[in-house]
């Protein structure tokens, strides 16, 4: 019998109703993982229920994308939540085989995510250089067109990636958002005898993580972080040393530390530790005297997060160093089948990718208008375009694997640390072909945005294929049908930055705080207007991530953790704790899974809830209301702490109902 009969042997005839034990886990030496749609079979995946809808909620969640990422620095997926109303909306009009169809609805509709981090983490910086410099303009065209162009990029060079990071490396990343979304996915199989528990379990955490953030976020009840800067003993403490504590108390953020898993949440939370116990401390201590009388938020913006920046750029170069191998396979890969050498023998469904001669050629065409919109829209000389153009070529194709990389393992791209990288590279580079002032910035932003859009689509459509590897999809038919929903989320994210600067600002009191936009902001104006470049924080993060590659230590998720916040970080670990207490405390590893997989589905829950309230959150900012809860700070951060414990014993009691099948 050959590889490939004993193969389809073990694909059944019946649909499964649930997921594989052999999903989440290494396979086997003969093991094959068959997938809940079987790979050979047609489906219903790309109709024109499935197209609308994803467009549809691809517009509606790049104003919630947009919000929370200009609000906390980290913008999660959209894919969860948009998977749950996709369940929700196939269960309501009762369709028959509804899964292929939800898993387009999620690939198409998270396109809006992934396009408004690129603008989002780059186009604000212009907004808030604005302010000191005037003559600094910005017009929807660049917006959409940068976003529109890297968005294309990021889908055209992950697409020969796909087979080593989806299939070839099954079981070995945990896929924290991926993982989430095919568990809401494959809880809405519409089939006789199949268990809604696991729907209502989503329902129930997704009405109490969003109704608990929409509250914090809304009214204020109880604090929204917990820090330890808002006591008096605490204010004493950083005074002295420098020394402060925070923890962010949304629900989303726990959920996700809670998939990401205890290992890859310390990590990240040490990189945390390390510059807000560490590095901050002596700085405030022993360093300039302008430093010294800086406060600890001040120190980590203006200092300390500069080492991380440099932390996150060697990562990424140390990762392009290990993955070089795959890089060298995808191209040769081109390289055969533009000479007619490729493996003739026909491919299952399941694993149909778009031809290689046709990405060679869309590549190209893509490049081509990248050049001409750097050209005619931005800067206006042809060999000044070129070498934008070849820089934003290398940089994105060479980091498109790290950006996926990044999104397998903890589920957070540090699309924000390579595109200020790039920012850093290119505005050397453009300096000393005399593109500096004011044009220079705006220059250095559209372009920064290209990049930083390629690669943040590069980190999420290796969630969308990892999702449609586990339930069966075409792989063939996402990446199609993910030019559309790039084009509608370009075009709209635009509009969205237009308004969220309207309503919100991004400098000021009680503005968006865009962390990322002002990192990049901080970075470019001394490059272009004249000042010092902080190169000695940059090397030694760079010296940091050569160590801790040295001893084994993840550096990419280490520095991570010294770019982002603490109190992002904070709740990451607790999340992980958790996931770690409910998964040991019994001494029968069916129980232990059972319970792990039902906290899986009670934090994706979570983190649904908590992104799409947001949304609810933004509009009712937007429609005028303001409240104010009359609590003294403490008694709110009091109040903060005690509901934040009660979100955590339900996450710890829900998922210890779990009972073996």
């Amino acid at each position: 019998m050959s590889a490939k009969e004993k193969q389809q042997e073990t694909w059944q005839d019946a649909d499964p109703l649930e997921l594989p034990d052999n999903a989440f886990r290494e396979l086997g030496p003969h093991e094959n993982y068959r997938p809940i749609m079987h790979p050979a079979r047609e489906y219903p995946e790309v109709t024109p229920y499935s197209v609308s809808m994803g467009l549809i909620l691809a517009v509606i969640f790049s104003a919630a994308a947009a919000y929370l990422g200009l609000k906390v620095g980290q913008v999660f997926e959209a894919a969860i939540p948009i998977a749950i109303i996709a369940v929700g909306f196939s269960k309501w009009r009762r369709k028959e085989n509804p899964l292929g169809q939800n898993v387009m609805i999620q690939s198409i509709g998270a396109c809006s995510g992934v396009i408004v981090a690129g603008a989002i983490f780059t186009l604000p910086a212009l907004y808030i250089l604005q302010a000191k410099y005037p003559e600094i303009s910005v017009n929807f065209f660049q917006i959409f067109l940068s976003s529109l162009l890297g968005g294309i990029l990021g889908i055209l060079f992950f697409i020969p990636f796909r087979k080593y990071f989806v299939k070839d490396m099954h079981g070995k990343y945990p896929f924290p958002e991926a993982t989430a979304t095919t568990q809401v996915l494959a809880s809405g199989i519409n089939k006789e005898g199949a268990d809604d528990g696991q729907a209502k379990t989503l329902v129930v955490a997704s009405l109490i993580g969003g109704i608990y953030d929409y509250i914090v976020e809304t009214f204020g009840w109880w604090a929204g972080t917990l820090n330890t800067l808002a006591t008096g003993w605490g204010q004493t403490l950083a005074e002295k040393t420098r020394l402060a504590m925070s923890c962010n108390t949304g629900a989303a953020v726990l959920g996700l530390g809670y998939i990401i898993g205890l290992r890859y949440a310390f990590i990240i939370f040490a990189g945390s530790l390390f510059v807000w116990w560490v590095l901050i401390p002596l700085l405030g201590t022993y360093g300039a005297p302008e430093i010294q009388a800086l406060a600890p938020n001040e120190i980590f913006s203006d200092y300390a997060r500069m080492i991380g920046i440099g932390g996150i750029a060697m990562a990424g170069i140390i990762g392009i160093v290990k993955s070089w191998g795959i890089i060298r396979d995808a191209v040769g890969l081109a390289g055969r089948e533009l000479k007619g050498n490729a493996d003739s023998v026909k491919t299952v469904r399941w694993q149909t990718d778009i031809s290689m001669k046709h990405i060679v050629f869309f590549t190209a065409l893509a490049l081509l208008a990248v050049l001409i919109f750097f050209w005619v829209g931005v800067i206006n000389t042809f060999w000044q375009a070129l070498v934008a153009w070849l820089v934003v070529t290398v940089i994105a194709f060479l980091f498109t694997t790290v950006a996926a990389n990044a999104i397998a393992i903890v589920g957070s791209n540090p699309v924000s640390g390579m595109t200020l990288m790039t920012l850093i590279v290119a505005s050397a580079i453009f300096v000393a072909i005399g593109l500096s002032g004011t044009s220079g910035i705006v220059a250095s932003m559209v372009i920064g945005g290209v990049v930083c859009t390629a690669l943040s689509m590069a980190g999420g459509f290796v969630t969308d294929l990892k999702v449609g590897y586990w339930l069966g999809s075409t792989p063939r038919k996402q990446q199609q049908w993910k030019f559309l929903g790039t084009l509608v989320s370009a075009a709209t994210v635009g509009g969205v930055i237009l308004l969220l600067n309207k309503v919100y600002g991004f400098t000021g009191e009680n503005a968006l705080v865009a962390p990322q936009a002002n990192a990049m902001a901080k970075v470019i104006e001394p490059l272009m207007m004249g000042g010092d470049t902080p190169w000695i924080l940059y090397m030694t993060g760079a010296v940091l991530a050569l160590l801790l590659n040295w001893l084994g230590v993840p550096a990419l998720a280490f520095c991570l953790g010294m770019f982002i916040p603490l109190s992002l970080n904070t709740p990451l670990l607790v999340g992980g704790a958790i996931s770690w207490f409910v998964s040991t405390r019994s001494s029968d590893k069916a129980i232990n899974a059972a319970r792990m997989d039902r906290g899986t589905l009670i934090s994706s829950g979570l983190i649904a809830g908590g992104a799409l309230f947001g949304v609810f959150a933004a509009l009712t900012r937007f429609l005028g209301f303001e409240y104010n809860s009359g609590m003294s700070v403490i008694a709110n951060q009091w109040a903060g702490l005690a509901v934040y414990a009660l979100l955590i014993v339900y996450l710890i009691w829900d998922s210890m109902k779990a009972r073996k099948a």
